[in-house]
């Protein structure tokens, strides 16, 4: 297990460095003069020049990226062209909203995927796998962008029941966001678990088991559904790091002030070092929960040997 966890560690390292030169890359291709933005509007030439200067962007972009680099080496992210504070301070304040928000909408999609997969597999074929087939054939039906919205009707303008944006009322101001970003991963989750436990349903261990005096339910329950998880756990990893990216269209709509509305109002403003490190946080937190998830399936199933 030491070794496994070693290897996977030193096989980040040039993850990150990819990750690190196409962020650069990229940022640097998005339209805009940062230093145009921040001398503001009837700036003189030589004005913008000495903020160009100020910000280390009249360097050739090589030797801003090796610079970049070695500040990453050391810890250093950088600071912000428009606050000049630490990046690191601004995603500190916001990267908690960010993964409450995730943490909350997968709360939602596991207490709702979990019993309609397992029923649905169960009773396959039946009115309530149809009905369920149908949620979750309506759940990846509908964007973020047009749920959002319709629950903010529905729940906040109408009825008043929950806040309209914001994180100022704790759980309250967190239900709406977690339901737009949890019920479509449900429907997900819903399919996945439907299809992996019917199919371990029809294997012979199963009908073994029954036969030996095992109940339907302890076998369905402690073997079948057991087995049924690897996969699960794959989807569940995959879309949790998919949470974190999702929410930007989610924080936008509900303003939460989370790490990906942070990133998109550093992108509009050409905030180059703020968005850098957000989406390498973003990434990073993407690139662990997979490797957590790597060492649940021994966990899961001890039959599985990490190597």
């Amino acid at each position: 297990m030491t070794q496994y966890i070693i290897r996977r560690l030193l096989q980040m390292i040039p993850i990150t460095f990819g990750i690190l030169t196409l962020v650069f890359s990229l940022i640097h291709l998005i339209p805009g003069d940062p230093a145009a933005q921040i001398a503001g509007e009837g700036a003189r030439p030589e004005d913008i020049e000495n903020v160009r200067k100020s910000l280390g962007l009249d360097q050739p972009l090589l030797t801003q990226y090796v610079t970049y680099l070695k500040n990453i080496a050391h810890g250093d992210l950088g600071r912000s062209f428009h606050t000049g504070d630490p990046v690191v301070q601004a995603i500190a304040e916001r990267y908690p909203a960010t993964i409450e928000l995730a943490l909350g909408a997968m709360f939602v999609a596991l207490l709702v995927a979990f019993p309609l997969g397992i029923i649905s597999a169960i009773y396959r074929n039946s009115w309530i796998d149809n009905v369920a087939r149908f949620f979750a054939l309506i759940g990846v039906s509908m964007p973020s962008f047009w749920f959002g919205p319709l629950l903010i009707i529905a729940f906040a303008i109408n009825h008043e029941w929950f806040p309209v944006s914001g994180r100022e009322e704790g759980l309250r101001s967190l239900v709406l966001p977690s339901l737009t970003m949890g019920l479509a991963l449900a429907a997900i989750l819903t399919r996945m678990i439907r299809v992996s436990l019917a199919e371990e349903l029809n294997q012979l261990y199963v009908t073994t088991a029954i036969a030996k005096g095992v109940t339907r339910a302890k076998a369905i329950f402690r073997h079948a559904l057991k087995n049924a998880l690897i996969p699960v756990i794959t989807i569940i990893a995959l879309q949790f790091g998919s949470l974190l990216t999702g929410a930007i269209i989610t924080e936008q709509i509900f303003s939460w002030p989370g790490l990906g509305r942070l990133l998109i109002q550093s992108i509009n403003t050409r905030d180059y070092p703020q968005v850098q490190a957000s989406i390498l946080v973003i990434a990073l937190t993407y690139i662990f929960v997979n490797f957590a998830s790597d060492l649940l399936y021994g966990v899961v199933d001890p039959r599985i040997k990490l190597e």
